[in-house]
């Protein structure tokens, strides 16, 4: 057990420092001081092979370090909550429907949880720069979610085929 959960622990932060460097390799403004990045894919992933408390940790954390290391500072906490709150969408959604299709429940969840994301930045922008100017960003954390979704589609494929996740010993 205690085994398990350093495994756990030490995949939680892989996975962080994956999310982060994922969410700053590629940066496109937005038009409220934000940016676009394909962070989400790794936290799809993360969401989909992580128990929901490490997968949460790995979310909020690799993307609230993206944000200070980026000078978005001012959205780390934010973003801490909204993209650790992506896991738990994800979570919950499996747990309400447990089925044998579980790639209808991925895809979603994964849809669930990106359109959390753009509607918890349109909620954090909105109380920052008024709601009527954050709506300038829906369409571009749109884009950032569909991309990330997407990604991440392909990445646990990739993943599945490969064994890797059986090798590390997650689930997907």
């Amino acid at each position: 057990m205690k085994n398990q959960k350093l495994k756990l622990t030490i995949i939680s932060a892989l996975f962080a420092a994956l999310v982060c460097v994922a969410t700053m390799v590629v940066k496109i403004p937005t038009p409220l001081n934000g940016y676009i990045n394909l962070g989400d894919c790794v936290i799809l992933v993360a969401s989909f092979t992580l128990p929901c408390g490490y997968g949460f940790l790995a979310a909020g954390i690799g993307s609230a370090l993206a944000d200070i290391l980026s000078g978005y500072t001012a959205y780390a906490p934010a973003t801490f909550v909204i993209k650790g709150l992506m896991v738990l969408v994800v979570y919950l959604i499996t747990r309400i429907l447990k089925s044998k299709n579980l790639n209808l429940i991925k895809v979603l969840s994964g849809v669930l949880a990106e359109l959390w994301m753009v509607l918890g930045y349109y909620i954090f922008e909105g109380f920052m720069y008024g709601f009527k100017p954050s709506l300038a960003n829906i369409p571009m954390n749109l884009i950032q979610g569909v991309a990330g979704f997407t990604l991440a589609v392909i990445l646990i494929k990739v993943l599945e085929k490969q064994k890797v996740l059986e090798k590390i010993g997650v689930r997907c």
